[in-house]
C-alpha cells in the first residue's frame, strides 16, 4: 500500500508536469508567435493570461464534475482538453484561433489542477500529506524549468509549432499513465449519483475560503516578485539579462526546497509556525530587497522563505475536509486561487506607474506575505469553531 501510494503520487506529479509545460509554450514561443501571428508584446502576454482565466469560472463547477463522475475521469477528460487545445495553437494561423487554443488548453489544465490535489489527499490524508503535497507543487516550477530549458532550441530547429506539439505529446503521455496506472485508494466514498452541488458543511466552506485565500495571496506574492525583481536589479546597474537570471534563483531554488521542508516540518511538527515565521520572513527580506545594498543576499533569504509555507498551505484542506466534500472543497479552494491571480498582481502594476518606482510593487508582495500571516491566524481560530 505504501509503494502505491507513492507510484500514484508520481503519475499526478507527471500529469502536473504536463500541465507546467503546456503553460510554457507561449511564453517560450513569443517571439516567433509575434512574428506569426501579427501580434504586439501586450497581445502575447494577453495570451498567456488567458491560460490561468478558466479557472475563475471552471474550478468550482470542476470540483463538482470530480465528485459526480469521479475525479480521475474528470483529470483524464482535463488532459485531453489541454492536447486538443495544443494541437489547435499547433495549427493555429491567427490569433483568435491561438487564443481558442490556449483557453480549450486552460480549461483542461483547470479541471487537473483541481482534481490531482483532491487525489492527492485521498491518498495521503492523515499521513505525510505535506509531503505529498510539496512534492506535487514542485511539478509546476520543474515543468517550467524543463520547457524553459528545450523549447527555444526546439522552435529554433523545427519552428514554433514544434513547441505546442512537444506540449500536446506531454498531455497524451500524462493521459496513459492516468488511465493505466492510477487508481483510487480503498474505501474512499466512490462518486455521487446524480449529485451535483457543493456538500460542504458551514465550518468547511468557511475553513476552505480562508486556505483558499492564503494560497491564492501567496501566490500572488510569488508572481509579483519574480516578475518585478528584475526591475529592481536593473534600477541597480544590472544588465536585462542578467537581472532575469537573478531572479530566476527563486525558481530553481524552490524545486529542491519545497519537498525537503515539507517533509522536514512534517517529522518536527509545528507547521503553523513554520508558515507563519516563513510569511514573516519573506515579507521582512522582500521588502527589504529594493532598499539594501546587498540585495542577492536579500533575494537568497526571500527564496528559502517562501519554499517554508508552499507545501503547507496545500494540505490545509486536507485538515477540514471529509473525504466526501473534498472534490467539492478543492473547487472552492482553487477559485480563490483563481480569483486572486486574475485581480491582484494589476495591483502591483499598478504600484509601479502611480510611484514610477521599482520598488512598489516588491513592497505590494511583501504586504501580501504579511496578509498570508494574517489569514492563516484566521484558519487557525476558526478551526475551533463547533460544527452547528
Amino acid at each position: 500500500m505504501s509503494q502505491n501510494r507513492w507510484l500514484m503520487l508520481f503519475v499526478l506529479f507527471l500529469a502536473r508536469t504536463a500541465m507546467a509545460l503546456q503553460f510554457q509554450t507561449v511564453g517560450s514561443a513569443g517571439p516567433f508567435l509575434i512574428d506569426a501571428l501579427a501580434i504586439d508584446f501586450a497581445t502575447l502576454g494577453a495570451l498567456i493570461g488567458l491560460f490561468m482565466l478558466p479557472g475563475v469560472v471552471i474550478a468550482l463547477p470542476g470540483g463538482m464534475l470530480g465528485q459526480r463522475f469521479g475525479a480521475k475521469r474528470v483529470v483524464l477528460a482535463g488532459l485531453i482538453l489541454m492536447a486538443i487545445g495544443g494541437t489547435l495553437m499547433g495549427i493555429g494561423s491567427s490569433f483568435a484561433m491561438a487564443a481558442a487554443g490556449r483557453i480549450v488548453s486552460g480549461t483542461g489544465a483547470v479541471l487537473v489542477t483541481v482534481l490531482v490535489s483532491k487525489m492527492v489527499t485521498d491518498w495521503f490524508a492523515g499521513r505525510e500529506i505535506v509531503t505529498a503535497m510539496s512534492i506535487a507543487i514542485v511539478s509546476w516550477p520543474f515543468g517550467l524549468a524543463v520547457g524553459l530549458v528545450t523549447y527555444g532550441a526546439l522552435g529554433t530547429s523545427s519552428g514554433w509549432p514544434a513547441i505546442m506539439y512537444f506540449g500536446v505529446l506531454a498531455s497524451l503521455i500524462a493521459f496513459v499513465l492516468v488511465a493505466l496506472i492510477y487508481r483510487d485508494p480503498q474505501g474512499l466514498p466512490g462518486a455521487a449519483a446524480g449529485s451535483f452541488r457543493v456538500r460542504l458543511t458551514r465550518r468547511e466552506w468557511f475553513l476552505v475560503l480562508i486556505s483558499g485565500t492564503i494560497w491564492g495571496l501567496f501566490n500572488v506574492a510569488y508572481i509579483v516578485l519574480i516578475s518585478f525583481a528584475p526591475d529592481v536589479f536593473t534600477a541597480a546597474g544590472y544588465s536585462l539579462a542578467e537581472a532575469s537570471r537573478i531572479a530566476s534563483i527563486i525558481g530553481w531554488v524552490l524545486i529542491p526546497l519545497i519537498p525537503l521542508t515539507g517533509a522536514a516540518v512534517e517529522r518536527v511538527g509545528h507547521p503553523g509556525a513554520f508558515m507563519t515565521g516563513g510569511f514573516l520572513v519573506a515579507a521582512a527580506a522582500a521588502a527589504a530587497l529594493p532598499f539594501t545594498s546587498a540585495p542577492m543576499v536579500a533575494l537568497g533569504i526571500v527564496a528559502v522563505a517562501i519554499g517554508v509555507p508552499a507545501g503547507l498551505i496545500m494540505a490545509l484542506p486536507a485538515q477540514v475536509l471529509r473525504a466526501e466534500s473534498r472534490a467539492g472543497g478543492m473547487g472552492v479552494y482553487f477559485t480563490c486561487y483563481y480569483v486572486a491571480m486574475a485581480l491582484l498582481p494589476g495591483g502591483a502594476g499598478l504600484a509601479r506607474d502611480l510611484t514610477a518606482s521599482a520598488a512598489a510593487p516588491i513592497l505590494f508582495a511583501a504586504a501580501m506575505a504579511l496578509l498570508c500571516g494574517l489569514g492563516l491566524m484566521l484558519f487557525h481560530v476558526a478551526t475551533r469553531m463547533k460544527e452547528r
